[in-house]
């Protein structure tokens, strides 16, 4: 609850604490995009290390959530920089796109729990892009293969794809509230 804690220029200065302190952190739609912009370069930062540095190379499933990433990104930078109409938009967008990714590591998490019994390891993401119309080549992507059942490194007991989910789900609550809130101002 807020509590006045003394005067500062003619104007009760209030403190915040708990809930009302994030909530009024969150009030600033474009810092939050900034942020948000920031966790999602760092996301994609670590998987591009994972990739050239330790040596694991990213199954279909995580080449789209790659991409989520970069749409979430992209939304985040321009929710900064345009005019303060098209912040909510932009975030609630940031926000389906999270979500989007949200479902394909939930998917990737569950074939990687109860694997098929037959993985048989399909073609590259390209070249079903280049060989197969978008409306064949996106199931193709979405039902995995052998590559996205495997669980090549883990951090707390959780894979990559584990580690995803959360992250996006946490992108998906901290856009889709900040979008809300937006809103209601």
């Amino acid at each position: 609850m807020p509590t006045e804690s003394g005067r500062r220029g003619g104007r009760p200065r209030v403190v915040v604490d708990g809930l009302g302190a994030v909530v009024a952190w969150m009030g600033r739609p474009r810092r939050v995009a900034a942020v948000v912009a920031a966790w999602c370069a760092a996301l994609l930062a670590a998987g591009l290390y994972l990739q050239h540095v330790v040596g694991l190379e990213p199954c279909p499933m995580c080449i789209v959530q790659r991409y989520a990433l970069l749409l979430t990104l992209a939304t985040a930078v321009l929710a900064v920089w345009v005019r303060v109409a098209l912040v909510r938009t932009l975030l609630g967008v940031g926000a389906l796109w999270a979500v989007f990714g949200a479902v394909v590591a939930a998917r990737q998490s569950w074939l990687q729990w109860f694997p098929p019994e037959v993985a048989a390891c399909g073609r590259d993401f390209y070249g079903m892009i280049e060989a197969f119309p978008l409306r064949r080549a996106i199931p193709m992507i979405f039902r995995g293969s052998g590559d996205c059942t495997a669980i090549d490194w883990t951090f707390l007991g959780l894979s990559i794809a584990n580690w995803s989910f959360l992250h996006f789900a946490a992108l998906t609550v901290v856009l889709g509230s900040t979008a809300w809130l937006a809103g209601r101002r």
